[in-house]
């Protein structure tokens, strides 16, 4: 069965706009809980734009289980090994960017991945790696001694966003393709940036996808039906049979 993580990094940034207390991620990480998601995830930024150290501290007390993006930066290092979230997640990052713009260089980057996913296993935190669906990316990824990839879905949003169906068919095809070589490597499959509650449809029939990751779609519906309302609504369109 399709699992779903529900990212809630943009209740923390409504949050910060006003360098409040309110709305409390950590709260709004219970209803989704209620409303049945799989896991909870959070990306402690370098320049903490919106998750503070200590929701993800307070997230961990909270959660079932705890999908902390980060990127391969020494400090966040040394906070995930502290709170010891049930997963990690290694995502490229760049200040000045909006959100996360494409996948993590894993051969670029081989030994030095290798040697934080060896650390992090040891600590008994699953590991994935955020990437391209490119073949290379998930033998390197494979190498590392990772668990898992979750599939940058990003370029396949913005040519669906746009129309562009030439386009998105085929970047849903290169999706599928990496997706089923991922999982014949034995690495666990998940997918996510940019999926909302249209474009997850087409994905829903590449078979070896075991989880989304969505978060901004779900945090924008739930201004208008509510946070419980919005996840329970993805959630039965991932666990619907295909």
């Amino acid at each position: 069965m399709r699992k779903l993580g529900v990212n809630i990094d943009h209740v923390a940034t409504l949050r910060q706009a006003r360098k409040g207390r309110f709305p409390d991620p950590v709260i709004a990480a219970g209803i989704c809980e209620i409303a049945g998601c799989d896991s909870i995830v959070c990306h402690l930024r370098e320049d903490r734009r919106h998750i503070q150290d200590r929701d993800v501290y307070e997230l961990k007390k909270t959660v079932r289980r705890l999908n902390l993006e980060m990127a391969i930066n020494e400090e966040i290092i040394e906070i995930a090994l502290n709170v010891i979230p049930a997963q990690v997640t290694l995502v490229p990052e760049k200040r000045e960017e909006l959100t996360t713009e494409g996948g993590l260089d894993v051969i670029k980057n081989f030994e030095k991945i290798r040697d934080i996913v060896k650390k992090f296993k040891e600590n008994k935190i699953e590991v994935s790696l955020f990437i391209e669906p490119d073949f290379e990316q998930i033998g390197a990824s494979k190498e590392t001694g990772a668990d898992a990839i979750e599939i940058h879905t990003g370029k396949y949003a913005e040519y669906f966003e746009n129309d562009q169906e030439n386009l998105w068919q085929k970047e849903l095809s290169k999706i599928a393709r990496a997706a089923e070589y991922s999982s014949s490597t034995g690495l666990k499959t998940h997918a996510g940036h940019g999926l909302d509650y249209r474009n997850i449809i087409p994905l829903l029939e590449v078979k070896q996808i075991q989880e989304f990751n969505i978060g901004y779609s779900i945090i924008c519906h739930s201004l208008f039906v509510g946070l419980k309302n919005a996840v329970a609504e993805m959630l039965k369109i991932i666990k619907s049979p295909i």
